[in-house]
């Protein structure tokens, strides 16, 4: 009899372990696919974000290249043709003239005397101005609940940056509610409307025309009954009066601050990097009138000019923590400074 029960036993210990270890197969095989398809999904990201950068690239990598081959040793004049390349890429002029101090003093260091180096240490110096300290270049938002207030100009991409933010969390599996905020331009309520649509999530509206800080509170408390992991608000983007700009964001800040307290607060800039230095005097007025977080700057395929980066997180000291490389829905990513120099000076 306790033959019997052994050998019952053995066997069902067996068949556990059977079944354990295909268990463990099938969990090995679907991490493996799992760490595959993130792999495949960063190469197709670095695929675009290259190409979107093409033109950038152009315009500085390429220009820079021509210059060091036109030196056989480093002097005064190869450092100002160089300083000139980055001024013309819109890097800015305080901004440049840090980079080649910067690069002259390692050049000397390091007793450099080959031109061919000059590109290494000018790329090295870049990544150092986009360092990610504290990892200030990711959004803020988890904790949840979190609020994104966006604010822009007309014309920047603020409304698709909204959308394609939304659809991005969506797809994450994140409960997102979009806030018509920017209440007095033509058809912006209806275009945001239109990309809550398309990322199938709710929107909360009033007519246009509206107090902006009332849209928001409604928001906030839709955002609070319906457990919303992430609320997005578009905000108004007045810049021909400064003065009105100033009080209703005031007001949209006072009304979050006692409203959504324990929420993570994002505010989100949006700049258009085609517009170059007009990019720096639109944030610096932003920067004025309210406490930006960080900066999604769009269009960057559609100009050579993708410098602004650098000057942008140079100058205002506002960290850049997305970019727009292309008009796909997929488009919008996360700033990584080590793949955007990558990306325009590649090996």
């Amino acid at each position: 009899m306790f033959n019997k029960f052994l050998k019952k036993y053995k066997d069902e210990e067996k068949s556990n372990e059977n079944v354990e270890n295909k268990s463990l197969k099938d969990s090995e095989v679907e991490e493996n696919a799992s760490i595959d398809n993130i792999e495949k999904n960063r190469e197709g990201f670095l695929s675009r974000f290259k190409k979107g950068l093409e033109k950038t690239k152009r315009g500085i990598s390429d220009k820079v290249d021509d210059i060091i081959k036109s030196y056989q040793k480093i002097d005064d004049e190869l450092f100002e043709e160089l300083e000139e390349v980055l001024i013309m890429a819109d890097i800015g002029f305080e901004t440049t003239e840090r980079i080649i101090e910067e690069v002259k003093d390692k050049v000397k260091e390091r007793k450099i005397t080959d031109a061919n180096d000059i590109k290494l240490i000018l790329k090295e110096e870049l990544k150092e101005i986009l360092e990610d300290v504290d990892g200030k270049n990711k959004l803020n938002i988890n904790p949840y609940p979190a609020i994104l207030l966006v604010v822009g100009v007309n014309g920047v991409g603020k409304t698709t940056t909204i959308g394609k933010l939304a659809y991005r969390f969506k797809e994450e599996g994140r409960k997102v509610l979009l806030t018509a905020g920017d209440t007095f331009r033509a058809a912006a309520i209806e275009q945001l409307g239109e990309w809550a649509n398309r990322a199938n999530v709710d929107i909360i509206s009033h007519s246009e025309g509206s107090d902006p800080a009332a849209v928001i509170f409604d928001g906030i408390q839709a955002a609070k009954a319906r457990n919303v992991d992430i609320l997005i608000c578009d905000t108004a983007g007045r810049l021909h009066n400064k003065k009105n700009l100033m009080n209703e964001l005031n007001k949209i800040f006072r009304v979050v601050a006692r409203e959504y307290p324990d929420a993570n607060k994002e505010v989100l800039l949006v700049v258009d990097a085609t517009t170059g230095q007009n990019a720096i005097m639109q944030a610096k007025v932003f920067k004025e009138a309210c406490d930006i977080t960080g900066i999604a700057l769009t269009k960057l395929d559609g100009t050579a000019k993708g410098g602004v980066v650098f000057a942008v997180q140079s100058e205002l000291d506002v960290p850049v923590k997305l970019v727009g490389v292309g008009e796909g829905i997929n488009d919008l990513q996360d700033f990584d400074s080590e793949d955007f120099v990558d990306a325009i000076f590649p090996e």
